[in-house]
């Protein structure tokens, strides 16, 4: 009532969240709040408790608002789950995307938006899963009359996505007091019922892997949320486009680490391969696509290909190719096995991915080009399919699922590597005040490392592997004792380590390389960047070799100590580029917790005070 709301929630989001926030989300809780809670107010639920941003578990995403009490009828805890718009017009709708004048690119649908945290929720919340009836889902365009948002109005609504506007506003009042128990005295209740909610426990996040062969070859099984499903929807509209009037259209979705191309990708296949289209799914990871074949019982490669598997293909015989990890596009498909006069007469790598369906989708990060010769970019893709006459739709994700949704993490990272705009922070600077959950240590020993990834793995569960930047040799298998076994190359004082088996040359208990990341035998080898990217594990350990080193306070690349034979022949500044992606990927594998080491000791000062 005093018109501070607003800014105490500044204040409280200066210490709770890294980033701070805008102000225009400042704006937006000054003009939307006071709405909302007057309306809650007048609904005679003005004793029900209210929890504001409330961060998603393991997610980057926030809930404008959660009203916690108890169900009128039932008596136990129910909750709604509040998204607010001050949209007051929406020019026009397709399907679960709408478009708002002062947006440049299409929003989710509000009362999908609010329907996918719901889902979200209960995917995540056993004790949520365990109560259907216990969580609901309001979009509230407390601006907007019915006239302006007719078809907004008209669309599919249930318990998890229902819309209200200013039209509207009496029905959302009794809507709300239908699961919020109106009786003051229940006040006591609604607290208990907030308090149980804030103390739930969270199943990790489905990791990506274990979820393929039921998502490709049955039904839908992650939730997508806010740019995720734009982009999801995106594709979707372009294929049927595609089919009515010709337009071939090329999607780019732009994302960091843990952004969730990748299950994105997996929906969009599962999706439409149902529908009977013909799709596919190309990456240029060797050991990213086979673990894909192999989880879904896809050994020839039917649906999981590379790049350069589109040569000769029939131009436009698809209806949507996913072109996952895009950013290890190459100048083209040909290399040193293909015969001269097809590598004379060979085209653009982008070009064939574009030719070969009518809705070719890129999923980039330009900060994870780890080799020499990759070249996905959003300038390179764009410029190829505008020259080809496509038409261009670009999604930018927004956070990370990774990492457990650490904003934190995401600048830490980007200081300690030299990447963001910020300076350099301390892990405990960045998150003292804050309920992080995230874990960043650093340890002064590799038996220390190892000690603490098999702690975290045995105590807290999960999968946990070891890292390294390709500073040592890579031995074959060799014969002791008449059983052939690993080398162990990576020798780092009295520790000692075998890299990943090399491909297709099996010894006992360890996997392939391909199979590093996903099979439990992984643990007892060293990774590097080209078996660790595209996946994720819960505890990575990360070891710094001597290519990239911390020398009077800047980072200092060392193409002298790298045993990568592509990587090390790149000049200066795209050495030193290519090396920090690299470890910028090994550090952003882990989803709830990362120890470092360096083999240099001014690195490992370093290390040690910004883990700190």
């Amino acid at each position: 009532m005093a018109g501070r709301l607003h800014l105490e929630l500044a204040e409280k989001a200066r210490v709770s969240f890294e980033s701070g926030v805008g102000a225009s989300e400042i704006r937006s809780w000054e003009k939307s709040l006071p709405v909302f809670l007057a309306d809650v107010v007048d609904a005679g639920l003005g004793h029900v408790e209210v929890l504001l941003e409330h961060k998603l578990p393991h997610n980057p995403k926030r809930v404008d608002v959660i009203l916690c009490g108890t169900h009128p009828k039932q008596g136990t805890p129910s909750y709604a789950v509040v998204e607010l718009k001050q949209w007051s017009t929406v020019d026009e709708t397709d399907g679960d995307l709408v478009v708002i004048p002062q947006y440049s690119q299409p929003v989710l649908h509000p009362a999908d938006q609010v329907r996918g945290y719901c889902e979200y929720l209960i995917d995540s919340t056993p004790a949520l899963a365990e109560r259907p009836g216990a969580l609901h889902g309001f979009a509230y365009l407390h601006n907007a009359r019915e006239s302006g948002v007719w078809r907004i109005s008209n669309y599919k609504l249930d318990q998890h996505g229902q819309l209200y506007t200013l039209d509207t506003r009496t029905q959302l009042i009794d809507k709300l007091k239908a699961v919020l128990d109106p009786d003051p005295g229940s006040r006591a209740a609604a607290r208990t019922a907030a308090e149980e909610f804030l103390s739930f426990k969270h199943a990790p996040s489905k990791p990506l892997l274990d979820r393929v062969a039921v998502e490709v070859g049955d039904r839908e099984l992650f939730v997508l949320l806010d740019e995720q499903q734009v982009a999801f929807s995106l594709v979707k509209q372009a294929v049927e486009r595609a089919r009515t009037a010709r337009q071939q259209t090329v999607v780019v979705i732009l994302g960091g680490p843990g952004s969730g191309k990748s299950v994105i990708a997996l929906s969009l296949l599962g999706e439409l391969a149902r529908q009977g289209r013909r799709v596919y799914h190309a990456t240029g990871s060797s050991a990213f696509t086979k673990t894909l074949r192999k989880l879904v019982k896809d050994r020839n490669g039917a649906i999981f290909k590379y790049f350069n598997s589109f040569m000769d293909a029939e131009a436009q015989s698809l209806d949507m190719i996913v072109c996952d990890e895009a950013h290890r596009i190459r100048e083209t498909s040909a290399n040193r096995f293909t015969r001269r006069a097809v590598r004379d007469k060979a085209r653009r790598q982008v070009n064939e991915l574009i030719d070969v369906a009518r809705v070719p989708v890129f999923l980039l990060d330009e900060h994870q080009v780890v080799r020499p010769g990759e070249m996905g970019s959003l300038s390179e893709i764009t410029a190829a399919a505008e020259a080809l006459g496509c038409r261009v739709d670009v999604v930018r994700l927004s956070g990370q699922y990774r990492c457990g949704g650490s904003e934190f993490f995401d600048t830490w990272g980007a200081g300690l590597l030299g990447t963001g705009v910020r300076q350099p922070a301390t892990w405990s600077s960045l998150v003292a005040g804050s309920d992080e959950k995230f874990l960043v240590r650093s340890a002064d020993s590799l038996e220390e490392l190892e000690q603490w990834l098999l702690e975290r793995r045995d105590e807290l569960g999960g999968t946990a592997r070891i890292a390294a930047g390709y500073c040592w040799p890579w031995s074959d298998p060799v014969i002791r004792d008449g059983v052939k076994v690993l080398v162990s190359d990576v020798k780092i004082g009295s520790w000692q380590r075998p890299w990943n088996a090399k491909p297709e040359k099996r010894v006992a208990d360890a996997p392939e390389s391909h199979y590093w990341a996903s099979d439990p035998r992984g643990f007892g080898q060293v990774g590097c960047v080209y078996t660790a990217q595209g996946f994720e594990y819960d505890w990575a350990g990360v070891i710094f070799g001597p290519d990239f080193v911390r020398r009077d306070g800047s980072w200092v690349s060392q193409a002298k100590h790298s045993h990568d034979p592509a990587v090390k022949r790149a000049d200066g500044m795209h050495f030193h580029s290519l090396i920090r992606n690299t470890y910028k990927v090994l550090l952003t594998r882990g989803m709830r917790g990362v120890c470092v080491y360096s083999t240099d000791p001014e690195t490992q000062d370093y290390l040690r005070e910004m883990t700190r």
